[in-house]
């Protein structure tokens, strides 16, 4: 159980306060309501470039990471469909230094020419590195493309193409700065051994002078629904056959997520799951086999990702797998193998729920989501979620109308 109080400072900004007396270590988290969802079709990877611009200096301190070490602190962020979340964690009695820093770069980030040009190079660089010459790095590119044609989750966080930064004008980042990265757009949230009451005058200090900005327009878009199988076949220098694919599912604050949740582990997660027990180690028709959710706010994913065996065909692996979603109806979970995958969520929960960081993450997380009070109702909505829901969340979503497939084949 997470004991939160909640405050929303005259300009909006959100601020999330939970005390935690077993630490002498504070962490303090920032979401920012913006991920390449918000972006221009025609300008993407710009959620992604704030992610590093953000850590190259503000008005009162050039250099961001310096004065949070000397205080004996760490951060970092990280960017997704959805939104930027940044954080730092110091010893409690230096929490005003990432305050001050966290307000300062809200406010006063340094922008120019050549902040914006350095960051353009590692981001590029990142681009190459990790999509253009890494086997299967572009893969997120194609099954997004495919899996949403008509959203914007339809490219991956890092762009949809390089030379999408590589165009990027000053004029374009500064825009983009000044509609997303402001209170109204954002949520403080905090976990360690302070008095609530301080915290929320700490907050009203550092950030109760920044100018709200412009409230921004609900951003849930309704995807068409998929009606037909999706396939795509790339000829590529690459070591083994590897194929990718997605099956749509509810979105992340929906009911029926939990049980979808609960239905990929089924599938595979470790080695006693259906997948592993039969595609790998009974019939050996792929050398590894994974299934996992993207959890986004809009409709999510379940994603298949699988590496055939030399004796068998992509399409044969694929079919399995379709096999083995039909015998979830035929032969549900049992209560026992249903509670084995409730009780690893439920541990990894807990697990998480000891650290001060992943706490203010979390609330971050749940106060964006607008369901807040939900972050200590987890373990009853996965605890509550029947072999029936189950059997129906995946009757409902894993088929072949509703799925789409890259499938990578080496060119030697």
């Amino acid at each position: 159980m997470i004991d939160y109080k909640k405050q929303v400072l005259s300009n909006g900004l959100s601020v999330i306060v939970e005390q935690d007396t077993s630490t002498t270590l504070a962490a303090v988290n920032m979401l920012y309501k913006v991920g390449s969802r918000n972006e221009n079709p025609e300008r993407t990877g710009f959620a992604h470039l704030f992610e590093h611009l953000m850590f190259g200096g503000s008005k009162n301190a050039p250099d961001f990471d310096l004065p949070l070490q000397t205080a004996g602190g760490e951060n970092n962020a990280f960017t997704n469909n959805d939104y930027t979340n940044y954080y730092n964690v110091v010893p409690v009695e230096n929490i005003e230094t990432a305050l001050w820093l966290e307000a300062d770069r809200m406010a006063h980030l340094k922008i120019n020419e050549t902040t914006l040009e350095t960051q353009r190079k590692v981001v590029v660089e990142e681009f190459k590195e990790v999509c253009l010459n890494k086997p299967y790095g572009d893969n997120w590119h194609h099954l997004s493309a495919m899996a949403y044609p008509e959203h914007p989750y339809g490219w991956p966080t890092i762009g949809k193409e390089i030379k999408h930064i590589q165009e990027a004008q000053l004029s374009d980042v500064q825009e983009f700065y000044n509609k997303f990265y402001n209170p109204s757009n954002a949520i403080l949230s905090i976990s360690g051994p302070l008095s609530v009451d301080h915290v929320f005058e700490l907050a009203e200090k550092w950030f109760g002078h920044i100018p709200a900005g412009a409230l921004l327009a609900d951003m849930k878009i309704k995807k068409p629904q998929q009606t037909e199988s999706r396939y795509k076949t790339i000829e590529v220098d690459v070591p083994v056959r590897l194929f990718i694919g997605s099956c749509h599912m509810p979105g992340r604050v929906d009911q029926e997520y939990y049980a979808c949740d609960l239905l990929s582990d089924i599938l595979a997660n470790g080695k006693s799951s259906r997948f592993y027990n039969t595609l790998v180690r009974e019939q050996k028709m792929m050398s590894s086999v994974d299934c996992y959710l993207t959890g986004n706010f809009d409709t999510g994913l379940v994603v298949f990702e699988g590496r055939p065996a030399a004796d068998f065909s992509t399409q044969e692996c694929i079919d399995a797998i379709w096999n083995e979603a039909e015998k979830i109806k035929s032969t549900p979970p049992s209560p026992r193998e249903l509670q084995k995958v409730k009780n690893k969520v439920i541990a990894s929960i807990t697990m998480n729920d000891l650290s001060v960081l992943n706490k203010a993450a979390a609330l971050g997380y749940f106060e964006w989501l607008g369901a807040l009070d939900d972050i200590n109702q987890q373990e009853e909505m996965y605890q509550s979620v029947s072999t029936d829901e189950v059997v129906a969340a995946c009757t409902k979503y894993i088929l072949p109308s509703n799925a789409s497939f890259v499938e990578y084949i080496p060119t030697s």
